[in-house]
């Protein structure tokens, strides 16, 4: 009976607080986020709120951050009811049913209830925590008391309450047939009435398969008035993955949109990483202005060589270009490999398609070196379909996305060729929206990827790009990377982009530190790709406008190939390598 009390009472005061449940808002009345401060007994205009944006350059590994421990998360018969509060949807839970320990925390926690926050279409993300200014389209939080407190102990202990934050990704790929549309399906627009779970639903069958060894965690608040300030807070950094029809149904059937509070200040706290947490080594700095060091301010990083003389991308005056007849064909070595891509990993900034060492090699073209090919990524504007982000500019055109294949010197290490001004080799395509013709239906299209001798076709082409662009929903979480099994090879991107014309400067890269050792190389005719191929980059990854302005050139020269017209297609001079290869 104690603890039926406690639960009531802590249910009450998570979204109820000191205040009327009518008395504030996310929009729409006169006490919306920014006003919460005013409220009666409202801690909302502290040091310790949450949510916050979780920067992850500046995260700390604490390696006493281990496993958690749980109790009854896959009991399918711990959900007890639902409500509609006006501002959310609560499942809350039976009493004494699950717990949790472990994972850093100072105690043993009895899972009260779980709630969501979410946008208003699959557009408008309403998570409420950020990492490094990306938030997904909804967010999960399992609200545990510590066990031994009273209600009101538990609001005067620094970490009364535990939270687990879970974000929640849109997908085209999950079953509807799965827990979550079990869940869905109980979801009411009456605020105030509570509805008696029946079907069988566990917390673990709500989670999937998300590593739930790798976490951020930091001291917060409540997310929602009174803004209690005794939260130890759990936010994973894998996603949930959910069909977003049923993520749709969320505010369709709630009648409830944009139920997030933006994200607050730090306030100098530190966020800690778990110890299985692994972060890429540098994530200070970013795009836009969501971060210590934008782009103007990249030369301020340690190291960093990006207010240097020659810095990358830059804006190619077609007609200022320098015709230059060294600037010859390139020979290419196992372009046309489809087993050479090892794996895709979202490193916060782009998504980047590393390459087996050694098993592709690019010389010629004037570049007077032969170079090992390391990986190649992409860079792209927002998830508006007209948008724009290519780094290079022709004649100031921005174009929607560019690639760059990255190549090393073979006769240097990374180390050597990043401080050798000849030392790197990068080819940047300009990607540009089509509508390719669907004849036929994917998966005749995916067997013609694999066995069509032809890979310069439209179709052919179409079916690698599909098949690149289907692992981008695997690597959501920053840090995350998943092996490359489909046949893929550069050929059948490139399709049949004419790789005898180009443009060729001396530049850097396009990323801190900057780096003064590239040799660009800048295809004039652009890849053809879907339009709705080229809007999953943004959409998938979560992420957009991963691009650096233009540079100024500093009396650089642009040069280009002599020669023009039309000339022989990319799969063209891949075969002729294999042939020329194969005579010798």
């Amino acid at each position: 009976m104690r603890r039926s009390l406690i639960a009531l009472c802590l249910n009450v005061f998570i979204h109820h607080a000191a205040t009327n449940a009518d008395s504030w808002c996310y929009t729409g009345c006169e006490h919306t986020p920014d006003h919460w401060q005013d409220l009666d007994g409202s801690f909302c205009g502290g040091q310790r709120q949450s949510p916050v944006n979780i920067l992850s350059g500046h995260v700390e590994r604490d390696a006493t951050l281990g496993s958690f421990s749980f109790v009854n998360f896959s009991s399918r018969n711990a959900f007890r009811a639902i409500v509609n509060t006006g501002h959310t949807a609560k499942f809350l839970l039976k009493d004494n049913e699950v717990e949790l320990s472990g994972g850093g925390l100072n105690g043993t926690y009895s899972t009260i209830q779980l709630h969501f926050h979410w946008g208003d279409t699959e557009h408008h993300p309403g998570s409420e925590h950020a990492i490094d200014g990306h938030r997904h389209p909804m967010e999960m939080h399992i609200v545990s008391l510590k066990k031994g407190l009273s209600v009101a102990q538990a609001l005067e202990d620094s970490a009364g309450i535990a939270v687990l934050g879970f974000f929640i990704r849109a997908t085209e790929d999950e079953n509807l047939s799965n827990p979550w549309s079990a869940l869905t399906s109980y979801l009411l627009k009456n605020t105030g009435t509570e509805v008696n779970v029946t079907h069988a639903i566990s917390i673990d069958d709500l989670i999937g398969d998300v590593n739930l060894t790798k976490y951020f965690r930091y001291m917060g608040s409540l997310t929602t008035p009174s803004c209690h300030q005794v939260v130890a807070w759990t936010v994973f950094q894998e996603p949930i993955s959910v069909n977003k029809i049923l993520l749709q149904q969320f505010p369709l059937k709630t009648g409830l949109t944009n139920v997030y509070r933006p994200v607050q200040d730090l306030h100098g706290r530190q966020v800690f990483s778990s110890a299985a947490l692994l972060l890429p080594p540098s994530h200070v700095w970013c795009y836009d202005d969501n971060c210590e060091f934008s782009p103007a301010k990249w030369h301020l990083l340690p190291n960093s060589h990006c207010d240097g003389e020659r810095q990358s991308p830059v804006n190619i005056e077609a007609k200022k270009a320098v015709k230059d007849e060294r600037l010859d064909g390139f020979a290419f070595t196992k372009f046309d490999d489809k087993h050479v891509i090892e794996y895709i990993t979202n490193t916060g900034h782009t998504v980047k398609f590393v390459l087996k060492e050694g098993a592709m090699e690019v010389s010629g073209g004037g570049l007077g070196h032969v170079y090992s090919a390391l990986q190649f990524h992409f860079h792209w504007g927002s998830s508006n379909p007209n948008s724009e982000g290519s780094e290079h500019t022709l004649d100031s055109k921005r174009f929607p996305m560019e690639v760059h294949i990255v190549n090393k010197r073979k006769d240097l290490t990374l180390e050597e060729a990043v401080n050798t001004t000849t030392g790197l080799a990068v080819l940047g395509f300009f990607i540009e929206a089509a509508t390719i013709p669907k004849s036929r239906d994917a998966a005749e299209q995916h067997e013609d990827s694999h066995d069509s001798p032809d890979d310069s076709s439209d179709e052919s082409m179409t079916g690698s790009w599909k098949a690149l662009s289907s692992y981008l929903a695997e690597i959501q979480s920053i840090g995350s990377r998943v092996e490359v099994t489909e046949e893929l090879s550069l050929a059948g991107l490139l399709g049949d982009v004419d790789l005898a014309s180009y443009y060729r400067y001396n530049g850097s890269l396009t990323t801190p530190s900057c780096n003064e050792a590239v040799i660009w190389t800048v295809f004039k005719d652009s890849i053809k790709v879907d339009r709705s191929l080229l809007t999953t980059f943004p959409n998938r990854s979560g992420f957009g406008d991963v691009f650096r302005p233009p540079q100024s050139l500093r009396g650089r020269e642009i040069y280009t190939t002599a020669t023009g017209g039309a000339l022989a297609p990319a799969i063209f001079f891949l075969a002729l390598v294999q042939l020329c290869g194969f005579l010798l």
